[in-house]
Order: structure tokens, then C-alpha cells, then sequence
């Protein structure tokens, strides 16, 4: 089920009204609902998949009470590498198989030995890497004692698979989610407004500016041999928005939707185009997947503590790992790859922490010297994100080599991109507004609390009027891929 489809119009308001309805019940009742109701959105996807996702609760629930039940060390060994082990494993046979045995027969042909792989003919479960990476943040923890194992079963099944987040996150841990589903939860008008607002907005990332944005960056990807390199990077740009918009959309309408049901997400986007470094932009993109990275694997492998070498060897395996985990193509890993190129400068000489506030605190201009590092960030993250929308990474390197040609001075060939000028106008309308709600959670959360009623239900109807006549031509979620 989407979350801008007509289904979820009709499943939201239901939930809601059953859920608050309950309140006066045992919690069990409240958690219960939302089990069930987690359970049909996903199987509302693919039913079939449904038993994989109960099946991975199931593991990590039982092992995760073996762990705290173990004697020894021994034994607790044992439950812990069983369920990282089928966790991995799951994600192996159905994201990485395909890719791992492709490679192989690439690389054996390479040598002149032609050999015909054995692929499996299945779709991606949509979500998998987000719960799965659940589970594995839960198990770990309790590995090294940072929790205790949950016995409720269905409030850990609530923390696995709360639908607002389960198939494309934010990324959750129990020490911060468990908590409040296990805790009491009464109405709270002004968390559910806030929630609605943000809702809004994602809705308008999503459906007015990603996917009108795709529909152009769409046309340019597939028509490159047909564009000059002025045009190829506007295309680049629009996709720049398009994957911005969608993600960031999505996580808006996940955090507002879990408001309304008085529970908080981690933040997961913190208006990232803003950043002066990629080491800001990094802090500010995917937040939820940038911390679990850190925490669960560049702090293990001995983070920052080793000296230059092991900070630079250390950095270079998450994107690594980031880039992996974002898909099984060669395309990502050079994503990943190229990020962690562009963040050597502030690793080395260790300038990766000096811009930890949003830029221009306060103020309404920032300084030149933010605005250009604002514009060179940008412009880096516009030529990594081509490696991410290519199809191969011989379509991106001829996509970036027709881009540095000298065609890049010429003007674009905007009469042949339809709602070009529409399109400008609504990132202009995006951004401004954007910058405007930067020091906030979300760019309307206070944008409107000092005007006047009238003012501010002139704004919401602007936004779900361009929400309803300027709908691009409906784009899947990125996200879902992964």
C-alpha cells in the first residue's frame, strides 16, 4: 500500500478512529491493532511476503530471549550468529545472489571462460533491508547488554513492522521505539495537527515536486545521446530533487503518520541541499541509516580511535557497505565510493565536525562563503547522484563525460522538456519555503504559528490544491527498491 494511494486515504482515517477509540482499553488492545493493521498494509504489497516478514520477527524474537536466557558465553554466541547469520542470509538470496553470480560469470568471461549463471526469479520483498536491519540493531544490542530482551511478542512484532516505517524506514532502535510502544498513550491534539502538517508536506515533496521532477529527469536519462551537456546536467538535477523529494517525502508522511498515533520517529532528513561540506550532508541525509552505519559498524571496527589510517580505512567500508546496501549494481557501490572520496578532504585534516549547526542560525542570508560551499556541496552530490540513477556504470561515466564536454556552455534544450517552466517554478516555491523552515523538524512545522488563521488556511489550501492539479505521473517510491 502507498502512501499517496486511494487505499491508504481510507486505511489511515480507519486505523486512527480504532485506535484512539481503544484508548481507554488495555494498551494490549492499542498494540494489537496496530500489529494487525501493519500486517494487512504490507501484505496489501505482496501477501506471499508476509510470512517472510513474520518469519524474521519470529527468529530474532526467540534468539533474542536464547540470549538472555544463555548461561554461557558459548551459548549466547550461538543464538547471536544464528540470527545475524538467516538475517544476512535472507538479504543475500534475495538482494545480492543475482549480482554475486552475474559478477562471477562477467569475471570468468573476462578470462575466456563463458559460463551460464544460475539466477533466481524472484522480486524483491519490498522493505527488507529497513526490517531487517531492525532486527539486527535489536540482536546486537542485546548481545552487548545495551538491553534487555523484549517477552511481549507483540510489542517487539509493533517495533518490527509499525507500518508508517516499515518499508522504507526511518531505520528504528528499540532503545528508542519499544519504550513508547510499551508505554500508555493518550490523544494529543497538537501532536496530531503537527502530524497532519507534515503529512501535508510530505504529500507535496512527494507527489508535486519528485515526480514531476521525474518525469523530465526521466526523458533526459533515456534520451542522453539526444542532449546536450547543459541539458544532461538539468536532468541530473531534477533527479537531484526527484530522490530528495520522494525519500524525504516519504519519511515526512511516516513521522507525521506515527504523530497520529502518539508515537515519535527518529528524524531521518535535515534539509541535507543546505549542507557546506558532504560531511554535513552526510549528517543531514538518511540520518536513521548514517547513525545505525556509525554505531553498529565504524565504531566496531574501531572508529575514529586508531589514528588517520584506520578513520580513512574505516570510512571507506561504510560508504562501501552504504553503497552495497542501497542495491546490488555496481552503480552504487561507486556511489558509495565516490562519497567517501569527496569526505577524505575533512577526514584527513579532520574538518568533518565544523559545521554542525543549519546554516546562517538566525539569519535570512547566509555569508558568501556559505553560499558557495552550499553551491559546491550541491554540485558534488548532483554528479554522485548520477551513479545512483544510471542503469551501469558505463551509462553514468558517458553521462558525466557529455556533461564535462564543451556542450556544458551551451544553452539547455528546454522546448523539447514539457512543464519545464511549471517545474522551475515549483522547486523555486520548494526551496524557498524550504530555507524559510530550515532550524525546524520539518520546513512547515512553525512556518505558520505566528501568522494569522486566515493566512495560514490560505497556505494548506494552496499546498493540497498543487497537490491535486499539478500530480506528476505517478513514480513508485525509490526507496521501496532497497
Amino acid at each position: 500500500m502507498l502512501f499517496n494511494s486511494i487505499d491508504f486515504l481510507f486505511f489511515l482515517p480507519i486505523v486512527f478512529v480504532l485506535y484512539w477509540l481503544l484508548a481507554n482499553k488495555k494498551l494490549v488492545y492499542q498494540n494489537t491493532l496496530l500489529l494487525v493493521s501493519s500486517f494487512f498494509f504490507y501484505a496489501c504489497w505482496d501477501w506471499r511476503f508476509l510470512f517472510l516478514l513474520i518469519f524474521s520477527i519470529l527468529l530474532d524474537y526467540i534468539t533474542g530471549i536464547k540470549m538472555g536466557e544463555a548461561k554461557n558465553l558459548g551459548s549466547k554466541k550461538f543464538w547471536f550468529w544464528l540470527s545475524i547469520s538467516v538475517n544476512v542470509g535472507f538479504l543475500g538470496v534475495f538482494k545480492y545472489y543475482n549480482f554475486f553470480a552475474s559478477s562471477l560469470a562477467e569475471s570468468f568471461a573476462a578470462g575466456g571462460i563463458h559460463i551460464n549463471p544460475w539466477t533466481l526469479k524472484v522480486i524483491l520483498p519490498v522493505g527488507i533491508s529497513f526490517y531487517t536491519f531492525h532486527g539486527l540493531s535489536y540482536v546486537i544490542d542485546i548481545y552487548y547488554n545495551r538491553i534487555r530482551a523484549e517477552r511481549n511478542f507483540i510489542d517487539y512484532a509493533v517495533f518490527v513492522s509499525f507500518f508508517p516505517l516499515l518499508v522504507a524506514g526511518p531505520i528504528e532502535r528499540a532503545t528508542h521505539l519499544l519504550p513508547q510502544i510499551k508505554t500508555k498513550r493518550k490523544f494529543d491534539y497538537h501532536q496530531a495537527v503537527d502530524g497532519l502538517r507534515q503529512i501535508l508536506w510530505g504529500l507535496f515533496k512527494k507527489i508535486v515536486i519528485a515526480d514531476n521532477c521525474a518525469e523530465l529527469a526521466n526523458l533526459i536519462f533515456n534520451n542522453a545521446d539526444s542532449y546536450n551537456g547543459s541539458t544532461l546536467f538539468l536532468g541530473a538535477i531534477f533527479f537531484t530533487f526527484q530522490i530528495y523529494g520522494d525519500f524525504s517525502g516519504y519519511s515526512d508522511i511516516a513521522l507525521g503518520t506515527a504523530k497520529l498515533f502518539g508515537i515519535d520517529l527518529l528524524r531521518n532528513f535535515a534539509f541535507p541541499y543546505f549542507s557546506r561540506d558532504i560531511a554535513e550532508f552526510w549528517r543531514r541525509w538518511h540520518i536513521s541509516l548514517s547513525s545505525w552505519f556509525k554505531d553498529y559498524l565504524y565504531i566496531p571496527l574501531g572508529g575514529s580511535k586508531g589514528g588517520i589510517w584506520m578513520k580513512v580505512r574505516n570510512t571507506f567500508v561504510i560508504f562501501l557497505v552504504s553503497g552495497f546496501w542501497h542495491g546490488a549494481n555496481w552503480t552504487f557501490i561507486i556511489w558509495g565510493l565516490l562519497n567517501a572520496l569527496y569526505i577524505m578532504p575533512s577526514i584527513i585534516f579532520n574538518t568533518n565536525r565544523n559545521n554542525l549547526e543549519i546554516v546562517a542560525k538566525g539569519r535570512f542570508f547566509p555569508s558568501l562563503k556559505d553560499f558557495f560551499s552550499i553551491v559546491i556541496t550541491f554540485i558534488l552530490t548532483v554528479i554522485a547522484w548520477i551513479f545512483f540513477r544510471a542503469e551501469n556504470v558505463g551509462d553514468a561515466l558517458y553521462f558525466i563525460s557529455r556533461i564535462f564536454s564543451s556542450s556544458v556552455i551551451s544553452m539547455p534544450d528546454v522546448n523539447s522538456l514539457d512543464d519545464f517552466k511549471l517545474v522551475i517554478c515549483l522547486l523555486f516555491f520548494f526551496i524557498f519555503i524550504e530555507w524559510l523552515g530550515r532550524e525546524d523538524k520539518f520546513a512547515i512545522e512553525k512556518i505558520l504559528t505566528s501568522k494569522n488563521r486566515l493566512f495560514r488556511y490560505a497556505f494548506y489550501y494552496i499546498i493540497i490544491m498543487l497537490i491535486i492539479f499539478l500530480t506528476g505521473e505517478s513514480q513508485e517510491f525509490i526507496y521501496f527498491q532497497f
